[in-house]
């Protein structure tokens, strides 16, 4: 890449090239159905166990995206539908077995990818891009954004 190259577009250039990476390790280990918004719905169901509605909410999508995402997710494997313990007619969304190893695993690659980076370019430039990255996204000062509601699971 050279100079010209616009900031934005090398942050989501280097983005993609990264989940890219992920889902040819997920598939690799046998996690072929999955969709990008499965990731940042299965965070936040890690957090707290969620209703479609609360999902759609954090999400912010419809209901009935964040219906057809569940439907999607339940079909591969990765969330129950459990009855609230306080009205057994509300359903709450529970991650699987089989989501806690998909994300197991896609946690290692991470640690990997990182250790990968910091081997090539040296801690020092790693540590520095993981700092200038946590500062970008630091920025929001929306008290529900996304990205500062999955910070403390990351």
């Amino acid at each position: 890449m050279d100079r010209d190259t616009h900031f934005g577009v090398l942050l989501g250039l280097a983005y993609q090239q990264m989940i890219n990476e992920l889902h040819e390790h997920l598939a690799r280990e046998g996690f072929t159905e999955i969709r990008p918004a499965f990731g940042w719905a299965f965070k936040l169901i890690a957090a707290e166990s969620l209703t479609i509605r609360e999902l759609a909410t954090k999400l912010k999508i419809t209901h009935q995206g964040a219906a057809k995402l569940v439907d999607e997710m339940a079909a591969a494997g990765y969330v129950d539908r459990v009855p609230d313990p306080a009205d057994g007619r509300v359903k709450r969304l529970v991650r699987t077995e089989r989501c806690r190893a998909l994300m197991d695993s896609g946690h290692a690659f991470q640690d990997r990818f990182e250790e990968r980076l910091a081997a090539e370019m040296g801690q020092e430039a790693a540590a520095a891009l993981r700092k200038a990255l946590a500062w970008i996204v630091d920025r929001s000062e929306a008290p529900d954004d996304l990205a500062r509601t999955l910070r403390p699971l990351a």
